[in-house]
């Protein structure tokens, strides 16, 4: 039975390593003597004429080193598995190799052959088999690696430091990876884009542009790399002035020009920050723009709505020859969900299945999204049942798809489904049943908190999305407190954590409480938006804080430039009728767009009936029934207010009129949990 070269290299391994354990130091001792012997003598000159195997594997490691570089890994292993003897070169160029083309299994197995054999690692390889776990998800196995780098002495050295820090940032601890980035003796730009990744990806925007500050004083000038991070992050904060800053600096240094990622971070920045006057100049100021430029700006003004500009956008990007992307199909097909319009989705659809688009995870499942968004829900499931393979990305799809057709049932029908066939979860999917069950029959505190528990445990407890339907799904069952827990446990809550936790004591009647949010939101530098005053203003309402609620609305306009909708106008209205203040609140209504809508003036009315205001009570009446004629519950409730004031016979009549057009009352329900019951 022959034995293959490498059985016998790990053979000759043991040997070595044992042979090298008993090595002693020894001087060579030169004394004269006159009778030596020829069998010496030749034994001597032999030893001499023999093969040194260690001269044969520099010249074997650069051959595995080209073989490897031009993509032949194969050929690279036929002439490792021929070496008799290998050192730490020829493992690490095996170990980066079966990295570099997506093995990490295998590279990992080279490793653990390598310490098995006694052959001591260097820098090289613990930076790149820390690489490998961090890239393939061995966590148990990196801090198995980190201990040993620790043990031999390399816990201080720059390039196995660097991959220590991106090992714990891809493990989501972005905490320990900033303390072991403290503790390197030196940094290189490298360590640095690493730390601001890892904070770009977490959403930590303070902690990262801090990090930008400290690495400009540390005397480090970015790169482009590093300006794509930071306006990465401030689109996602929406950090305007400290994205503008940053433009002009990558301006100034002259990395717009030079590198298209900078470009079109600075496209999407200004999308993020809904500037599109800037992101339309950003893209004009590519000099030359590639086929990512085209895509970016398809897909920005998609986001955005604006349908013409998209489409004119996609025409010349294929006129001058550049091919779409699935970028700029995902952003058509979303605006044709926003826009509700199914046969724009259609034809975006049918221009995908051309292009060879349509059975790629991103296109099916912004499909999935299209169609359930536009009402059809059934196509949305037949094209979810033809996915070959199931994926995350689609289930969740059609899960949004199934909430937004009120299909509550199904979405926790699909959450079950996914957990039992192991397809995983992400944050839009806890997200998404949070958000279903808050508005089902089928809510309780219980679930609320073992979707929380799942959250903690697959490590998207600290995700704005989740947290923000944890805060509402918690205030609806009453249970505020745990809503600012969670608040609180967010590292860096931005202007939407603010806006649901201000909702939740809004809606739990704790106006005073809203207003300490609103307060602290503007003292941390966050500006508020239309949604965010709406809330408050609700707060006040549902307090009686009239004088708050004023400053509040005069604000709007004043300090930070939104002018109030319908919405807003109608909360005032509800604040100002409930306090008794009707003149004030009918002068408002006259003020808003359109001079009111039904609501403002039902919401008016109603406080006439309450507050026994009969002059400004009949002119509510009379514009409800000019506006709304057809509507029986306005007759209803007219028919209540001349009720209320005497006017039988008026009252019946309406009365009449109402129930003439079959009006139904849809009869509310609530839920009371004690001790785990309903």
């Amino acid at each position: 039975m022959s034995i293959s070269p490498r059985t016998t290299r790990i053979i000759r391994g043991f040997k070595v390593l044992s042979l090298v354990q008993n090595i002693s130091t020894f001087a060579p001792k030169y004394e004269y003597q006159s009778s030596i012997t020829s069998t010496t003598s030749f034994l001597c000159i032999d030893s001499y004429l023999q093969d040194n195997p260690h001269e044969n594997i520099y010249p074997q490691n650069r051959k595995i080193d080209g073989l490897i570089k031009i993509g032949k890994l194969d050929s690279a292993l036929k002439v490792f598995d021929e070496m008799p003897l290998c050192d730490v070169v020829t493992y690490n160029l095996l170990i980066s190799g079966h990295r570099r083309y997506g093995l990490p299994k295998e590279g990992f197995a080279f490793y653990a052959e390598m310490v098995s054999l006694g052959s001591r690692e260097n820098a090289s390889t613990f930076s790149s088999v820390l690489g490998i776990c961090a890239d393939a998800g061995f966590y148990e196995e990196g801090i198995q690696v980190h201990c040993r780098a620790l043990a031999l002495g390399f816990g201080s050295n720059l390039f196995v430091g660097s991959s220590l820090v991106n090992l714990y940032i891809q493990m989501g601890f972005e905490n320990i990876a900033l303390k072991l980035f403290d503790r390197l003796p030196m940094r290189s730009l490298a360590t640095w884009n690493l730390m601001l990744r890892g904070f770009c990806e977490v959403g930590r925007v303070e902690e990262l542009l801090g990090l930008y500050t400290r690495m400009k004083l540390d005397g480090f000038e970015p790169n482009g790399l590093t300006f794509s991070y930071l306006l990465r992050g401030c689109s996602n904060g929406k950090f305007l002035d400290e994205g503008k800053q940053l433009h002009c600096h990558a301006v100034k240094v002259g990395w717009v020009e030079l590198n298209i990622f900078v470009a079109n971070a600075l496209v999407d920045f200004y999308s993020a920050c809904e500037r599109l006057i800037d992101v339309t100049k950003a893209f004009e100021a590519i000099p030359a723009a590639d086929v990512i430029s085209w895509n970016s700006i398809v897909w920005v003004y998609a986001n955005n709505g604006l349908l013409i500009d998209a489409l004119e956008v996609f025409a010349e990007m294929q006129f001058w020859g550049n091919r779409p992307s699935i970028r700029s199909l995902v952003g058509l097909l979303s605006l044709a969900s926003g826009m509700r319009n199914i046969d724009f989705g259609r034809q975006i659809h049918s221009y995908s299945v051309k292009l060879g688009f349509d059975n790629g995870v991103h296109v099916r499942s912004a499909l999935i999204n299209m169609y359930g968004k536009c009402g059809d829900i059934e196509r949305s499931v037949a094209l979810y049942e033809s996915v070959r393979e199931i994926s995350l990305e689609c289930c969740n799809s059609l899960m949004t798809s199934f909430l937004h057709c009120s299909c509550v049932g199904d979405v926790v029908e699909m959450f079950g489904l996914m957990v039992d066939e192991g397809i995983g979860l992400d944050e839009v999917t806890l997200s998404t049943t949070l958000k279903a069950l808050s508005v089902s029959s089928l809510a309780s505190l219980g679930k609320f908190k073992l979707l929380h528990s799942c959250a903690v445990k697959s490590g998207f407890e600290s995700d704005i999305a989740v947290s923000c339907s944890l805060i509402d799904a918690y205030s609806k069952c009453g249970q505020v407190e745990l809503s600012r827990q969670v608040f609180e446990d967010l590292p860096s809550p931005n202007v939407i954590c603010f806006t649901s936790i201000i909702n939740g004591y809004a809606q739990n009647g704790r106006g005073r409480e809203s207003l300490d949010f609103f307060q602290a939101m503007i003292q941390k530098g966050l500006k508020p938006d239309k949604v965010t005053f709406l809330c408050v203003l609700t707060g006040c309402n549902h307090s009686g804080l009239v004088k708050e609620g004023k400053l509040l609305f005069d604000s709007m306009k004043t300090s930070y430039g939104i002018s109030p909708d319908q919405q807003h106008y109608s909360c005032m209205v509800d604040l100002l009728g409930r306090a008794g203040l009707l003149d004030a609140a009918e002068q408002l209504l006259q003020q808003a767009p359109g001079r009111g809508n039904s609501t403002m003036w039902s919401s008016l009315l109603r406080s006439c009936i309450v507050h026994k205001n009969e002059m400004l009570g009949r002119l509510a009446a009379k514009i409800l029934l000019e506006l709304e004629p057809e509507d029986p519950a306005i007759c209803l409730q007219a028919s209540n207010f001349y009720s209320e004031i005497g006017e039988f016979s008026t009252s019946m009549q309406m009365r009449e009129l109402a129930m003439a057009k079959k009006v139904t009352r849809e009869i509310g329900h609530s839920l009371i949990e004690t001790s785990g019951h309903r």
